[in-house]
Parts: C-alpha cells; structure tokens; sequence
C-alpha cells in the first residue's frame, strides 16, 4: 500500500497493501515472479477442506504489487502473502486497500497458528479505505471476492500451506 509520509517499518507495513508499489506504478516482475510460483492452501471449515492454488507474494517487492491491476484471477485462485511482514519480524498488524486493483477481493488474515483470524469480504476495487487485521498476523490470502463466502470459510478455520504458520 502506499501511505502518507510514515518512516521504517510503518512505511513498510503500509506499502504491503493489496496491490500497490511504493512508488504508486506496476511492478509486471513482481507479479510474474508470484505466477511462476503457484502455492496450494487448504482452508479447514465447518464444511470440509477448500482447496487453493494461489501465487505468492514474499519479498516487499512482491507484496507491495499484489493483485494490483490484475482481472485474470483463476475461480481458484489469489494470493498468498507470507511470510508476513516480508522483513522477518514476526506476526504483526497489517492494513491492506484495494488502490489500484479492479477485482473486488476477500481478504484473510491468519494467525501465527495458521487460524483465520478476520475476513474482509468483498473488498471494494480501487478504494483506498484501509483494511486492517485487528491483530498480529503472519500471512494474508487474497482470493477473488465472494469465494470465503461461497466456501464457507470463517474465522477460526485452519489454512494450511507448505512452511505456513501451524504447520
């Protein structure tokens, strides 16, 4: 995301936003790098496991460009943002917006345990209304708007994802 003025970690947690570079432009590299690198997440619900194969976004680079301008996103797809924050600090707070990103998004925020901790459903496109997780997080999974729901996907459902949090 792309923030006010903020220095250090601030600045950087804020550009980890859903879709946005540091400097405001598209970073296609980052984006490409994240598609080479497909990733599977189960998400354990009330209703049995849902499957996902999302890109993923590690570097700061890469989470900094996240879905942004994307509209080509599979039925079962997204992204996964971990570790988060990118810098290795450990699980923190986060804030995501849509600036820039067309496709309306579901926004899941995991836990250290690998537990979902909140969902944004539907985030709207192009808002830069800020999206906060409410408490500390170790990763984020973006998927296409309206499939947390269609999954019945809750907080407190496990997501589980090769070096993921709980595993």
């Amino acid at each position: 995301m792309r923030a006010s003025r903020r220095v250090g970690a601030a600045l950087a947690a804020a550009f980890a936003i859903a879709g946005c570079s540091a400097d405001g432009t598209s970073n296609s590299a980052a984006t490409a790098a994240a598609a080479d690198e497909l990733v599977e997440v189960t998400i354990t619900t009330a209703d049995g496991d849902k499957r996902f194969r999302v890109e993923t976004a590690r570097t700061a680079a890469e989470q900094a460009q996240g879905l942004m301008y994307r509209t080509d996103i599979p039925d079962d797809g997204g992204m996964l943002f971990h570790p988060y924050p990118p810098d290795g600090t450990g699980p923190r707070e986060a804030s995501f917006w849509m600036k820039n990103t067309p496709t309306p998004l579901d926004l899941l925020f995991i836990r250290a345990d690998g537990s979902i901790a909140r969902i944004a459903e539907n985030a709207a496109p192009f808002s830069e209304a800020q999206i906060r997780s409410g408490e500390p997080i170790a990763a984020v999974l973006e998927l296409k708007g309206g499939k947390a729901a269609e999954n019945l996907i809750s907080p407190g459902d496990k997501v589980r994802f090769a070096g993921g949090p709980g595993t």
